[in-house]
């Protein structure tokens, strides 16, 4: 079985993301989506919440891809986490050239550390490049319209954050 890590903070989760997971999902039998909890970025959404909001909008794209999709959240080493779920590929969205340079750097280590484990770059759709998790928050919080960015559940979640 191929079963693949999509790992991120999803905070919160945008189209982008879900983009890259229908697509993964074409690549692998089983697709964990490993939620970071990552203290130091100071998350607007709690865990829960954005475990939630990812449990939601996978719902359909298993409907339509007919694999399997599980949420986990992780706090540990990517590779240790990839160990941990049997993931023997790593997925990863890219939006531009320097997100290649930060992964180009991780794959390095993550190999230094475990190269029995590849990692997959999956190029953003064209429409998909410019969302960012932090811009959708940015345009929130100033009152701006991100319906074009996240599903509509995670709109009306960013709505009532910010009121």
């Amino acid at each position: 079985m191929r079963i693949g890590l999509y790992p991120g903070t999803f905070d919160p989760v945008t189209l982008g993301h879900t983009d890259i997971i229908r697509r993964a999902m074409a690549l692998v039998d089983r697709l964990v989506i490993g939620v970071a909890i990552n203290r130091d970025k100071g998350p607007l959404f709690s865990l829960d919440e954005r475990v939630a909001m990812l449990r939601d909008e996978c719902a359909g794209i298993t409907e339509s891809t007919g694999g399997e999709i599980l949420v986990h959240p992780f706090e540990n080493l990517l590779i240790d986490c990839a160990r941990d779920v049997g993931a023997n590929v790593i997925v990863r969205g890219l939006r531009a050239v320097a997100d290649f340079e930060y992964e180009f750097q991780m794959v390095g280590m993550n190999r230094a550390l475990d190269d029995s484990v590849e990692t997959v770059f999956l190029m953003a759709d064209a429409r998909r490049q410019a969302i960012a998790s932090k811009l959708v928050k940015e345009i929130a919080r100033l009152g701006g319209d991100v319906s074009r960015f996240v599903p509509p559940q995670v709109a009306a979640a960013l709505k009532a954050k910010y009121g």
